[in-house]
């Protein structure tokens, strides 16, 4: 269990034996400011991956297309069946040094929020993970949204990638279902599985740094975060977060 959690449960027992005003004032502020805190650490971590992404973009990025432009020119210059096929293998090394730097700065900064916006993004997510996983996939996502504060986009977004990730590790799945929609005052998102599921009052799982983060991510944009599951009937994640709210 985390030190945020231990915190919050350490209030709620001090509640119930009628804690001293005070000191119960003074554990709150601490939770506000842990709570503040990893929230400033999750941000900072968002602006380090950006910044790692568009390096690798730029630099790693421009370094492979010239070793590419290079390669390409050796090949209409060499007339020798073994240097050639050696020179086939080199570009294709270099395809997969590509696509493995691509497949990095996609992780770090997903670009599909700058430009096709996140339903697509969740979309383009969900079905390349879902195909490696061996996962069927159900999705329903509104593509008539506005488009989303970035802050807003990115959060729901590792949402998404943190909870999709803990179905694979943990929930034995045949399918995962994804929702999002919206309302006239919230963003809704709803992840699903046909897993295993697990006990809500076992603190190893109700309490993981995955569904803490999950909880964080959301309670920074001052939404809603409900977790739902029992052993053998699967888990739901359900958010609601404010639209307007960066």
């Amino acid at each position: 269990m985390n030190l945020l959690s231990r915190i919050k449960l350490g209030v709620a027992a001090l509640r119930g034996e009628r804690a001293p005003p005070r000191l119960e004032e003074l554990l709150e502020a601490r939770t506000r400011e842990l709570s503040e805190l990893s929230t400033h650490l999750q941000n900072f971590a968002e602006k380090e991956r950006s910044e790692l992404a568009h390096n690798l973009h730029d630099e790693l990025g421009g370094l492979l297309t010239a070793a590419k432009m290079d390669l390409s020119w050796l090949q209409t210059r060499v007339d020798q069946p073994p240097i050639g096929a050696r020179l086939t293998q080199l570009g294709e090394v270099l395809d997969q040094a590509m696509n493995v730097k691509r497949r990095v700065v996609e992780d770090l900064r997903p670009s599909l929020h700058d430009h096709i916006g996140l339903p697509t993004a969740l979309r383009a997510h969900l079905e390349s993970t879902c195909a490696k996983a061996s996962l069927q996939c159900d999705l329903a996502l509104s593509d008539e949204l506005d488009a989303l504060p970035k802050h807003t986009a990115i959060a729901l977004y590792r949402v998404v990638q943190e909870g999709l990730t803990n179905i694979i590790r943990h929930a034995g799945a045949q399918r995962v279902r994804l929702e999002f929609s919206c309302d006239t005052t919230n963003y809704i998102l709803k992840l699903s599985d046909d897993g295993r599921g697990f006990n809500l009052e076992d603190r190893k799982f109700r309490w993981s740094h995955g569904l803490t983060g999950m909880r964080q991510r959301v309670s920074a944009l001052h939404g809603r975060f409900k977790l739902s599951s029992s052993p053998g009937r699967g888990t739901q994640i359900e958010v609601e977060v404010p639209r307007g709210k960066d």
